[in-house]
């Protein structure tokens, strides 16, 4: 705790936040995803292409078993094989990006994972709180581990940390 990382990527060059918590401890009582940032990428989400270039900032371990593509989004490489993503403009449109995360909730919960708390965890809590009426959708109207049923939404939900594969 108390260590600080400066992020030297292709978005951010200089950014720096301290760790104040354990790795992957002392979340708020709300959140409670179900998939941690290294399982997630091994899932593969966003198309392999987020994240490519940060492999300084997170553990190797990572990375280890990380489904990426550093040439380009491609959705063969999402668990489901379908794209689930909008486009970066289009959550800057929204204004639900903050500037010490460009690269969205995913990079936000990377961070908040590693032990960095800041002033947007909130907020960003809230937005995947309510998120999940998707998985409601998919436990409604899909058979128990019909990976088949509703693939767009349930790839989006690994994007936020929704083990859909449960369901």
């Amino acid at each position: 705790m108390g260590k600080k990382i400066t992020v030297h990527d292709t978005m951010q060059k200089g950014y720096t936040y301290e760790l104040s918590e354990p790795m992957g401890k002392n979340f708020h009582p709300d959140f409670k995803p179900e998939l941690t940032p290294k399982q997630l990428l091994a899932m593969g989400i966003f198309g392999g292409k987020y994240m490519t270039d940060c492999s300084d900032e997170f553990p190797k371990d990572w990375y280890t078993d990380a489904l990426l593509c550093p040439e380009r989004h491609d959705p063969l490489y999402n668990y489901f094989g379908i794209n689930a993503s909008k486009p970066l403009s289009y959550w800057r449109k929204k204004g639900w990006i903050h500037p010490a995360d460009p690269r969205g909730w995913f990079q936000w919960y990377c961070r908040y994972y590693m032990g960095r708390r800041m002033d947007d965890d909130e907020r960003q809590i809230k937005r995947w709180k309510a998120y999940t009426r998707h998985s409601a959708q998919v436990k409604k109207h899909c058979k128990k581990g019909d990976m088949n049923c509703r693939r767009k939404q349930r790839q989006s939900l690994l994007h936020w940390a929704y083990d859909s594969t449960r369901y």
